[in-house]
Protein backbone atom coordinates (compact mmCIF):
# COMPACT_ATOMS: atom_id res chain seq x y z
CA UNK A 1 0.00 0.00 0.00
CA UNK A 2 1.12 3.58 -0.49
CA UNK A 3 3.02 5.18 2.36
CA UNK A 4 4.58 8.58 2.95
CA UNK A 5 7.66 8.96 0.81
CA UNK A 6 11.13 9.24 2.30
CA UNK A 7 13.20 12.19 1.08
CA UNK A 8 13.94 12.06 -2.64
CA UNK A 9 17.67 12.08 -1.88
CA UNK A 10 17.22 8.80 0.01
CA UNK A 11 15.26 7.18 -2.83
CA UNK A 12 17.92 8.20 -5.31
CA UNK A 13 20.79 7.11 -3.04
CA UNK A 14 19.25 3.63 -2.85
CA UNK A 15 18.73 3.46 -6.62
CA UNK A 16 21.10 1.10 -8.40
CA UNK A 17 20.07 0.93 -12.08
CA UNK A 18 17.38 3.31 -13.26
CA UNK A 19 15.33 6.33 -12.33
CA UNK A 20 12.53 7.34 -14.67
CA UNK A 21 10.21 10.30 -14.31
CA UNK A 22 6.96 11.04 -16.13
CA UNK A 23 5.68 14.62 -16.03
CA UNK A 24 2.15 15.20 -17.29
CA UNK A 25 1.28 18.75 -16.22
CA UNK A 26 1.56 21.90 -18.30
CA UNK A 27 2.52 24.00 -15.28
CA UNK A 28 4.05 23.55 -11.86
CA UNK A 29 4.06 26.20 -9.15
CA UNK A 30 7.16 25.44 -7.09
CA UNK A 31 8.03 28.29 -4.69
CA UNK A 32 11.72 27.34 -4.85
CA UNK A 33 11.62 27.64 -8.62
CA UNK A 34 9.60 30.89 -8.71
CA UNK A 35 12.66 33.20 -8.78
CA UNK A 36 14.09 31.31 -11.79
CA UNK A 37 10.75 31.44 -13.60
CA UNK A 38 10.45 35.18 -12.90
CA UNK A 39 13.98 35.77 -14.19
CA UNK A 40 13.19 33.75 -17.33
CA UNK A 41 10.02 35.80 -17.91
CA UNK A 42 12.16 38.95 -17.61
CA UNK A 43 14.44 37.66 -20.38
CA UNK A 44 17.22 35.82 -18.54
CA UNK A 45 18.48 32.65 -20.22
CA UNK A 46 21.17 30.44 -18.70
CA UNK A 47 24.48 30.70 -20.52
CA UNK A 48 25.57 27.19 -21.52
CA UNK A 49 29.20 28.30 -21.16
CA UNK A 50 28.73 29.55 -17.58
CA UNK A 51 27.89 26.34 -15.73
CA UNK A 52 28.44 27.96 -12.32
CA UNK A 53 25.48 30.27 -12.98
CA UNK A 54 22.99 27.42 -13.44
CA UNK A 55 24.40 24.34 -11.74
CA UNK A 56 22.17 23.53 -8.77
CA UNK A 57 22.03 20.84 -6.10
CA UNK A 58 19.53 18.92 -8.26
CA UNK A 59 22.04 18.67 -11.08
CA UNK A 60 24.70 17.45 -8.64
CA UNK A 61 22.38 14.62 -7.56
CA UNK A 62 21.74 13.64 -11.18
CA UNK A 63 25.43 13.78 -12.08
CA UNK A 64 26.36 11.70 -9.00
CA UNK A 65 23.71 9.07 -9.80
CA UNK A 66 24.67 8.78 -13.46
CA UNK A 67 28.36 8.58 -12.50
CA UNK A 68 27.58 5.48 -10.45
CA UNK A 69 25.72 3.90 -13.38
CA UNK A 70 22.10 4.92 -12.82
CA UNK A 71 20.21 5.56 -16.06
CA UNK A 72 18.22 8.78 -15.62
CA UNK A 73 15.30 9.32 -18.04
CA UNK A 74 12.55 11.94 -17.98
CA UNK A 75 9.56 12.15 -20.32
CA UNK A 76 7.24 15.14 -20.52
CA UNK A 77 3.74 14.96 -21.95
CA UNK A 78 2.82 18.48 -23.04
CA UNK A 79 -0.08 20.28 -24.62
CA UNK A 80 0.67 21.98 -27.92
CA UNK A 81 0.96 24.81 -28.45
CA UNK A 82 2.98 24.63 -25.24
CA UNK A 83 2.29 26.66 -22.12
CA UNK A 84 4.54 29.49 -20.99
CA UNK A 85 5.84 27.25 -18.20
CA UNK A 86 6.71 24.52 -20.71
CA UNK A 87 8.68 27.07 -22.73
CA UNK A 88 10.56 27.91 -19.52
CA UNK A 89 11.31 24.19 -18.95
CA UNK A 90 12.37 23.73 -22.55
CA UNK A 91 14.83 26.64 -22.41
CA UNK A 92 16.51 25.19 -19.31
CA UNK A 93 16.46 21.50 -20.21
CA UNK A 94 20.01 21.61 -21.55
CA UNK A 95 21.14 21.83 -17.90
CA UNK A 96 19.46 18.51 -17.07
CA UNK A 97 20.99 16.93 -20.17
CA UNK A 98 24.43 18.26 -19.18
CA UNK A 99 24.02 16.55 -15.80
CA UNK A 100 23.28 13.21 -17.45
CA UNK A 101 19.51 13.03 -17.88
CA UNK A 102 17.95 11.82 -21.09
CA UNK A 103 14.81 13.84 -21.76
CA UNK A 104 12.04 13.36 -24.29
CA UNK A 105 8.87 15.26 -25.14
CA UNK A 106 5.50 13.90 -26.27
CA UNK A 107 2.56 15.97 -27.38
CA UNK A 108 -0.57 15.20 -25.41
CA UNK A 109 -2.36 14.52 -28.70
CA UNK A 110 0.06 11.65 -29.38
CA UNK A 111 -0.50 10.14 -25.93
CA UNK A 112 -4.27 9.71 -26.20
CA UNK A 113 -4.20 5.93 -26.55
CA UNK A 114 -1.65 5.29 -23.78
CA UNK A 115 -2.98 4.12 -20.41
CA UNK A 116 -1.44 6.52 -17.90
CA UNK A 117 -1.54 6.69 -14.10
CA UNK A 118 -3.41 9.71 -12.77
CA UNK A 119 -0.34 11.42 -11.32
CA UNK A 120 3.23 12.29 -12.17
CA UNK A 121 5.64 9.66 -10.92
CA UNK A 122 9.18 8.48 -10.49
CA UNK A 123 10.09 4.78 -10.68
CA UNK A 124 13.37 3.63 -9.15
CA UNK A 125 14.89 0.35 -10.35
CA UNK A 126 11.50 -0.70 -11.80
CA UNK A 127 10.29 -1.41 -8.24
CA UNK A 128 9.70 1.70 -6.15
CA UNK A 129 7.15 4.26 -7.37
CA UNK A 130 6.99 7.77 -5.98
CA UNK A 131 3.76 9.54 -6.93
CA UNK A 132 3.72 13.33 -6.75
CA UNK A 133 0.45 15.11 -6.00
CA UNK A 134 -0.35 18.63 -7.20
CA UNK A 135 -3.28 21.01 -6.94
CA UNK A 136 -5.16 22.11 -10.04
CA UNK A 137 -2.89 25.16 -10.16
CA UNK A 138 0.24 22.98 -10.01
CA UNK A 139 1.12 23.54 -6.34
CA UNK A 140 2.96 20.56 -4.88
CA UNK A 141 0.81 18.83 -2.24
CA UNK A 142 2.99 15.89 -1.26
CA UNK A 143 3.99 12.45 -2.37
CA UNK A 144 3.71 8.79 -1.54
CA UNK A 145 5.76 5.70 -2.28
CA UNK A 146 4.17 2.51 -3.54
CA UNK A 147 6.12 -0.74 -3.84
CA UNK A 148 3.35 -3.04 -5.02
CA UNK A 149 4.60 -4.95 -8.08
CA UNK A 150 1.41 -4.28 -10.06
CA UNK A 151 1.74 -0.51 -9.51
CA UNK A 152 5.40 -0.56 -10.52
CA UNK A 153 4.49 -2.54 -13.63
CA UNK A 154 1.71 -0.08 -14.54
CA UNK A 155 4.07 2.87 -14.22
CA UNK A 156 7.04 1.29 -16.00
CA UNK A 157 4.77 0.15 -18.84
CA UNK A 158 3.22 3.62 -19.16
CA UNK A 159 6.63 5.28 -19.06
CA UNK A 160 7.98 2.89 -21.68
CA UNK A 161 5.08 3.57 -24.03
CA UNK A 162 5.57 7.33 -23.67
CA UNK A 163 9.35 7.05 -24.04
CA UNK A 164 9.06 5.01 -27.23
CA UNK A 165 6.88 7.68 -28.89
CA UNK A 166 8.48 10.78 -27.42
CA UNK A 167 10.94 13.00 -29.26
CA UNK A 168 14.46 13.41 -27.82
CA UNK A 169 15.09 16.90 -26.48
CA UNK A 170 17.69 17.74 -29.12
CA UNK A 171 15.12 17.09 -31.87
CA UNK A 172 12.00 18.53 -30.23
CA UNK A 173 11.05 22.10 -31.12
CA UNK A 174 8.46 24.35 -29.60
Amino acid sequence: MPRPAPPFTELLANCQRSAVHLEMRDSYQDPDEAPRVAAWKAGYRPDPNDRASWWRPWLDMVADATARGVSFRRARIVSEPVSEYTRYLYDGTFTNVAAGEEIRWLSRRNASDIALPGNDFWVFDDQVVRFGYFSGEGVYLGDEVDERPEVAKLCTTAFGAVWDRAIPHDRYTI
